[in-house]
């Protein structure tokens, strides 16, 4: 199960009570800050956008591809190390609202991470150090350090150990 804290509503669906669990004016502003950063093409400024206004822990040299769409709500929740890469058109969400409840969960991605583009990524998910995520996949739970995960639903195509055996047969990484 994701590590997210439950919040139960009554009456009409939980995203009917956003303005109750997040002012408006901070997503109006992390909603501007996140679309300048989706279009501009400086590694640096997107990074400096996230640390600065949304309060996001963001490692040095770590990429955030064009369109990587962050949690408009609770983009504090996130957190990304060093020298990660973040696909094209990924989704990293903090937050997800049901029909009774709306559940909030952090989202720590590890140092030297590479997340293929159109990626899906849930809240309450840590995904460790030298991971690999596979274009297109939805992570709906935690990919240990070092794995090769990919797909919907999200399966392991190579552990940390038969990822290494597989590189040191490798002549590309002699």
């Amino acid at each position: 199960m994701r590590n997210t804290t439950r919040h139960p509503v009554e009456g009409a669906n939980s995203l009917w009570h956003v303005y109750k669990t997040v002012p408006f004016w901070k997503v109006v502003k992390n909603f501007i800050v996140i679309q300048l950063a989706r279009y501009t093409p400086f590694l640096g400024m997107k990074n400096w956008l996230y640390r600065t206004f949304l309060k996001m822990k963001v490692g040095e040299q770590t990429s955030f591809a064009l369109m990587v769409m962050l949690d408009v709500m609770f983009p504090e929740k996130i957190s990304v190390g060093c020298n990660t890469v973040i696909g094209y058109n990924t989704t990293i969400l903090a937050h997800e609202y049901l029909i009774k409840e709306y559940r909030l969960g952090f989202v720590e991605i590890g140092s030297e991470v590479m997340i293929g583009a159109n990626s899906t990524i849930m809240p309450g998910i840590t995904i460790g150090d030298g991971a690999i995520v596979s274009a297109g996949t939805l992570v709906h739970k935690d990919v240990p350090p070092g794995y090769f995960v990919g797909g919907n639903p999200m399966r392991v195509i190579y552990t940390k150990e038969e990822l290494e055996k597989r590189r040191a047969d490798d002549p590309i990484y002699q």
